[in-house]
């Protein structure tokens, strides 16, 4: 990450995290009172082939086990709360990732942070891609999350998303970090940033249901 980059988060993150404290604790505070305890669903993901980091959010489905740690697909889908889907719609669950963007973990725009079993897997294809810090948002969510969205809908089985999360899903969201990595600057990240609000608020208008 150059330091240009890396000034252009901080700067923003301190901002809104500063503009969202409030509303956030509003948030948070009728979170606890509607879903109770944990709030915050704090996950292992990926920032290098050998570099694990917590990736932090709201809480957004029942907790089973302790453990909802695998790619969500169909099989998941009745486990997301009613205030979940709100939260998913409207992006609300990834406020807390800020402090992933304040702590270095992970930038504004990049590829997705995968999960260890998948850069295991294939860790010459997230070399390549890790090579850009996780984002929160990026070209793959721009522009493939839709479809992937479709497909995982469709799987009813923990086993069948996670064949068509790995064979479909990955190396095509690959594909789109790489075209990141080769044309990434600042003009590029605030387009994308821009473009993913305006999604955001398009898909809350129309009630649609939104994940990454």
């Amino acid at each position: 990450m150059t330091l240009r980059k890396r000034l252009f988060d901080l700067v923003l993150a301190l901002v809104l995290a500063v503009l969202l404290a409030v509303p956030f604790l509003i948030l948070v505070l009728v979170l606890l009172v509607i879903e109770g305890r944990p709030i915050f669903y704090v996950a292992e993901r990926m920032k290098g082939v050998d570099q694990p980091f917590p990736l932090w959010k709201l809480r957004t489905m029942k907790v089973v086990n302790g453990d909802n740690s695998d790619v969500s697909g169909a099989d998941k889908s009745n486990r997301i709360t009613k205030v979940g889907r709100f939260l998913r719609r409207a992006r609300l669950d990834e406020i807390p990732q800020l402090w992933n963007v304040i702590r270095g973990d992970m930038s504004f725009v990049g590829p997705r942070p995968p999960l260890r079993q998948y850069v295991e897997r294939f860790p010459d294809l997230y070399a390549r891609v890790l090579v850009c810090r996780p984002g929160i948002t990026g070209l793959a969510t721009l522009h493939f999350h839709a479809h992937e969205d479709y497909l995982l809908r469709s799987c009813t089985s923990a086993q069948q998303t996670d064949q068509v999360y790995s064979r479909r899903c990955v190396p095509r969201k690959a594909r789109l970090d790489l075209i990141y990595r080769k044309r990434r600057n600042i003009c590029l990240d605030v387009k994308i940033l821009l473009k993913t609000a305006a999604r955001v608020l398009r898909r809350k208008s129309a009630g649609g249901v939104d994940r990454s």
